[in-house]
């Protein structure tokens, strides 16, 4: 999972070494601020997606990581399975217009890119932890399992 850090200045997308050899990217990916236009939350990243992987690794419903390239935009992606994400826009970003990440602290994230920052970087959870007002998703409710049934006898 990517570590969000955030200070007054920038966004930095700190990649696990996997992370960064599966996205064929090698280094983090950090975002000035001043870029972000609209950050939003969203329970399927999948359909955020624009483009073709170049260079990136795409296996359909599993894993979208890297860059993704379509008529005149090129997005940043960390996509995993079907889990909850946010899609950062940006405006004057020289490699992206877009990121999007899997991650369990979006709200947090949005929370925190309100909030006026020290200068030094931060996990973005702890930014919100400091603040004192983090926000909660619902609750889900468990999915109800089939009991295993046996076959009839011949």
């Amino acid at each position: 999972m990517v570590t969000l850090l955030l200070d007054s200045t920038q966004l930095q997308i700190v990649l696990s070494g996997a992370e960064r050899a599966m996205a064929f990217h090698k280094g983090n990916v950090v975002i000035e601020r001043s870029t972000i236009t609209k950050v939003q939350l969203t329970e399927d990243a999948w359909t955020w997606l624009r483009g073709v992987p170049s260079p990136g690794t795409h296996l359909r419903g599993i894993v979208a990581m890297g860059t993704w390239k379509s008529a005149g935009a090129d997005d940043f992606a960390i996509i995993r399975r079907h889990r909850p994400s946010v899609v950062i826009d940006l405006e004057g970003h020289p490699e992206f217009q877009r990121i999007i990440l899997t991650t369990r602290h979006g709200l947090e994230l949005v929370q925190a890119l309100r909030v006026e920052l020290a200068a030094e970087a931060s996990d973005v959870v702890d930014i919100a932890a400091e603040t004192g007002s983090t926000p909660t998703a619902p609750a889900r409710k468990p999915r109800a399992r089939k009991s295993p049934t046996t076959a009839p006898a011949v």
